[in-house]
């Protein structure tokens, strides 16, 4: 089997969209410096819906890049933390992180210079 994302029902293409999701990246980067509860996730990932990092947790697990860890006490205690396919992301992941910071002000140069030129037409 040949796998190409560029084709339609090729599998890599969900693998790259778990990848590529927002919610994705910022939780790997979270998980990478270590263990975490859901609750410090939801602090550390400012912005993200208790649903949603729910959501993203579990894809996450069913693809094999975080672990979840339940405890028997009470209150239940739960812990995420990377697999090694998880943390092996880490690099691609932290590259673009880096990336948007190096780039961010020519983005945001080019996205004014766009907006004015729309708002002559």
């Amino acid at each position: 089997m040949v796998l190409n994302p560029y084709a339609k029902g090729c599998p890599t293409r969900r693998i790259l969209d778990r990848i590529g999701d927002r919610w994705t990246v910022l939780v790997i980067g979270a998980l990478g410096e270590r263990t975490c509860r859901f609750s410090e996730l939801a602090r550390r990932i400012e912005g993200v819906s208790q649903k949603m990092l729910t959501q993203t947790l579990r894809e996450l697990e069913r693809d094999g890049l975080v672990t979840r860890r339940a405890y028997p006490e009470v209150p239940l205690r739960v812990e995420y933390s990377l697999t090694e396919a998880g943390d092996s992301l880490r690099g691609p992941l932290k590259a673009l992180e880096q990336w948007s910071i190096t780039h961010l002000g020519g983005i945001m140069e080019a996205r004014a210079a766009y907006n004015d030129r729309a708002g002559d037409e």
